[in-house]
C-alpha cells in the first residue's frame, strides 16, 4: 500500500491542477493579509472559503482521480496486489497531496507574515488542521461513492450532492428544525446534530476558538457549553477522527467485495 500511496502522490504532486490549488491558497493567503492587518480578522475570512471549499475540491479531485486512474488500476488488478491496498494507498496518496497544498500555501505568507508572534497562532492552527481533516474525510467519501458506481456520470453527481448536502442543505433543514421544535428543549439535539455533519463541527470549532460564538445564534451557549471545554474539544476531534476512519473503513470493504 505504501508503493501505490507514494506512487499517487507523486502522480498529484506533478499535476499541474496541485500547482493551481497550491497556487491559489498562496494567492488567497497574500492577497488577505494584505487587505487586513488584523490576523484574527484573516484567520475568519480564511474560515468562510476553507469550510466550503475544501470539502469541495476533496469531493471533486477524489472521484476525477478514481475514475481518471482506471485503466492503470485494472493493470495493477491484475498483479498479486490486495485490493483494499490499491485503493487504500490511492485514497492516502490524493488525500495527502492535497492536505499539504492547502496547509503549505496558507502557512507560508502567514509565517513569513510573522504569525509565530501573534495570539492568532492557536486559531490558524486549528484552521489548518480542520481543513486537513475535512480534506481526508471528502476525499474518501468520493471514493466510496466511485467505487460504488461505475457510470462517471452518476459518480459525479453523487460527489456533488453530497457536498451540496452537507455544506449547505444540511444546515437548512437543522435550522429549520431548531425553529419548528423552539418550544421543546434541543439542547443535546444541537450538538449530536452538529458532531454529525463534519462541516458544521468545523465551524463550531473555529468560531469558538476565535470566541465569536454569538454568530452561532441563540445556540450559541449550549455550544460554548460544551464545545469551549477541553472535553469538548477532544471529544470534536475524536468526531472528525471517526470520520475519516468510517469512510476509510468502507473503501476498503467494497475493494475487497467487489468484483472489477
Amino acid at each position: 500500500m505504501l508503493k501505490i500511496l507514494k506512487y499517487s502522490f507523486y502522480d498529484l504532486m506533478r499535476s499541474r491542477w496541485s500547482y493551481v490549488y497550491f497556487l491559489f491558497y498562496l494567492l488567497l493567503g497574500v492577497v488577505l493579509l494584505f487587505l487586513n492587518n488584523d490576523l484574527s480578522k484573516a484567520v475568519i475570512t480564511l474560515m468562510n472559503v476553507i469550510i466550503i471549499l475544501v470539502p469541495l475540491i476533496g469531493t471533486i479531485f477524489g472521484v476525477m482521480y478514481y475514475y481518471n486512474s482506471r485503466e492503470f488500476t485494472e493493470l495493477l488488478l491484475a498483479q498479486p496486489v490486495k485490493r483494499s491496498s490499491i485503493f487504500l494507498g490511492q485514497y492516502f496518496g490524493v488525500a495527502t497531496s492535497l492536505a499539504m497544498s492547502l496547509v503549505i500555501g496558507l502557512g507560508l505568507p502567514f509565517v513569513f507574515y510573522g504569525i509565530f508572534n501573534s495570539n492568532a497562532i492557536w486559531d490558524f492552527t486549528l484552521l489548518l488542521i480542520t481543513g486537513a481533516f475535512l480534506t481526508f474525510i471528502f476525499t474518501a467519501l468520493a471514493f466510496v461513492i466511485a467505487l460504488s458506481n461505475e457510470n462517471r456520470i452518476k459518480g459525479f453527481g453523487y460527489a456533488i450532492l453530497l457536498w451540496l448536502f452537507m455544506a449547505v442543505i444540511y444546515d437548512g433543514l437543522f435550522l429549520m428544525s431548531l425553529l419548528y421544535f423552539e418550544d421543546y428543549p434541543l439542547d443535546k439535539f444541537s450538538l449530536v446534530a452538529t458532531m454529525l455533519n463534519p462541516v458544521d463541527l468545523s465551524r463550531v470549532l473555529i468560531l469558538l476558538k476565535l470566541d465569536i460564538s454569538a454568530l452561532l445564534g441563540y445556540t450559541g451557549a449550549v455550544f460554548q457549553k460544551f464545545f469551549g471545554t477541553s472535553f469538548g474539544l477532544i471529544l470534536s476531534f475524536v468526531m472528525l477522527v471517526f470520520w475519516v476512519v468510517i469512510p476509510t473503513f468502507f473503501i476498503w470493504r467494497i475493494a475487497k467485495r467487489k468484483d472489477f
